[in-house]
């Protein structure tokens, strides 16, 4: 097949403006056109007053050696069409008859399960546990913190099936570079589980919070099928390692599980196995990340600014935005994880700690608009010293949270006009909050650092001034935002092992190699060829 590329037209096209479109830009009479489909879809909104669709287009055609001569002497053609890549994903290794122990993945996110379902279906048989509560029980637990303020310290946001990124807006763009076959294999299986088949050619596809619950479901049937193995509320502890090499896991029950193959999909806030893994002597290193607050807008705000009075077309949906700014004092202020139509939820994983994310449904029909709005920091500049310094870091400032907002959980919450004045809040105003189980008007000053609270006053008014309404005095901040990415990364090398322990693979956003679903998901498939060839080659050298 051939990819014919930019074709471009207005939103409100008719269904066939697009094989017209095809049609014309190559020639194609009657039946010379065989079949097309969608390879991908964005949008051009740079013109408020003209958004237009643009279109890649897979393309099946009578004659396609005579096209791709004639497209040779044609300029935009020459740029615009070539072959269909091949995106057929193929496994790099099968398991042998025997003589092997069977892999372990620890963690059920978006990596552990990519990597646990690759591995099943070259016949490896993975053992998967996760700390945490099937999907459904966690779902059960997390609602228990939102509505009565009860917190399950191994079931919540942060742990159980399906990882941090099942409570999110479920977004699949990433800004990564992997094979197409491979990023293909993601977006195909989730549809597989029951994600929106558009995810396959929008550009920014998204699943929504209670799709991504079937889906782990689904997946989890799958790699059963093939052999794979869940164990739920088992909790790494240990690590057996005997001379630089992995020999086994020991559980919380006193189980010893032995492997020569760890995938380590673990996820952000496991600080108990990040200490265990340091007291092991496996190589931890401390990596940036930030550190800010939640802020809401309504939606409507968001909507007329990006799009004009196209905000309603079903095409757009509800509109979203990526701000950055480089302060004049070296601290870079973002926009993070941003939830078009959600909700802003507690996502602490231990107790005294109030932490914040943001989750979305599929429709994203909620009335605020969310994200978080962040601060870089640095090991050298903010936490020097220890390798697990990031830990204590984030700990300090949640725990200040857990104080302002009164100590049962609620989060501290300011209206921005009172933030930049420097005031604290005694009350809120027209934009409510969406965090449960609820908020306490104060000062976010109390539980973020000086450098933070200086930055994103910097910040703000110059987002107001990209996005008309951001700084509105009523629009609601809520603190603390410290899960933004893993405090730490566990050095691994081009064979994806750990440098120092062989058969141990640091994976996904906990490890420090992934940032967010789609990312994790694709690190879970190379960290999982990565094990089935080592363990495909170490049986060829036996035998």
């Amino acid at each position: 097949m051939l990819r014919l590329t930019e074709l471009k037209l207005p939103l409100d096209h008719p269904p066939d403006a697009l094989e017209a479109a095809v049609r014309a830009r190559l020639g194609l009479r009657g039946d010379e056109l065989r079949a097309m489909h969608i390879a991908r879809r964005a949008w051009d909104a740079r013109k408020r007053s003209n958004i237009i669709l643009v279109y890649s287009v897979d393309i099946e055609v009578a004659d396609e050696a005579a096209l791709l001569r004639h497209a040779a002497r044609d300029k935009v053609l020459a740029r615009t069409l070539g072959l269909t890549p091949d995106t057929t994903y193929r496994h790099v290794a099968r398991a042998p008859s025997g003589g092997w122990k069977r892999p372990v993945v620890i963690g059920t996110g978006p990596c552990g399960l990519l990597a646990a379902l690759i591995l099943a279906e070259m016949g490896f048989r993975p053992i998967i546990l996760d700390r945490g509560k099937v999907v459904r029980e966690r779902t059960k637990d997390t609602w228990a913190l939102w509505r009565r303020r009860e917190l399950t310290p191994e079931s919540n946001v942060q742990f159980g099936e399906g990882g941090a990124g099942t409570f999110s807006d479920g977004k699949l763009y990433s800004g990564i570079k992997a094979p197409e076959a491979v990023t293909r294999k993601v977006l195909t299986e989730f549809v597989a589980a029951g994600a929106p088949e558009e995810i396959l050619y929008v550009a920014k596809p998204h699943i929504g919070t209670f799709r991504l619950v079937t889906m782990v479901e689904s997946l989890r049937e799958k790699i059963t099928a093939l052999g794979g193995e869940y164990r739920f509320g088992t909790k790494v502890t240990d690590f057996l390692i005997d001379r630089g090499m992995i020999r086994g896991v020991v559980t919380e029950a006193g189980e010893t599980i032995e492997t020569d193959h760890v995938v380590l999909a673990i996820g952000h806030s496991s600080r108990d196995t990040f200490q265990t893994l340091h007291d092991r002597g496996v190589l931890v290193e401390a990596k940036p990340f930030s550190i800010g607050v939640r802020i809401e807008h309504p939606q409507s705000i968001i909507d007329r600014a990006r799009f004009g009075d196209l905000e309603k077309n079903p095409i757009l949906g509800a509109a979203d935005y990526k701000l950055v700014h480089h302060g004049r004092t070296g601290r870079d202020v973002y926009s993070f994880c941003m939830c078009p139509g959600g909700t802003v939820v507690a996502a602490t994983s231990e107790p005294g700690r109030v932490v914040t994310n943001g989750m979305s449904q599929y429709s994203r029909a909620e009335r605020n608009a969310n994200a978080g709005i962040v601060v870089g920091i640095t090991p050298e500049r903010d936490y020097p010293g220890h390798p697990l310094a990031g830990i204590a870091f984030q700990r300090h400032w949640e725990e200040q949270a857990f104080i302002a907002g009164g100590g049962d959980y609620s989060a501290p919450a300011q209206r921005v006009g009172d933030f930049l004045a420097g005031h604290p809040s005694t009350a809120l105003g027209d934009v409510v909050p969406s965090y449960k189980p609820g908020v306490t008007p104060t000062d976010l000053a109390r539980c973020l650092p000086d450098f933070a609270v200086a930055a994103i006053r910097e910040a703000l008014p110059e987002f107001g001034r990209q996005i008309r309404g951001f700084d509105m005095e009523d629009a609601v901040m809520t603190g603390v935002e410290t899960r933004t990415s893993s405090p730490i990364r566990i050095r691994r090398g081009a064979d994806f092992h750990s440098v120092n322990t062989v058969g141990l693979y640091p994976a996904g956003e906990g490890a420090g190699y992934a940032g967010g679903i789609f990312s994790a998901a694709v690190d879970g498939i190379r960290v999982a060829e990565a094990v089935g060839r080592d363990m495909a080659g170490r049986s060829a050298a036996a035998a």
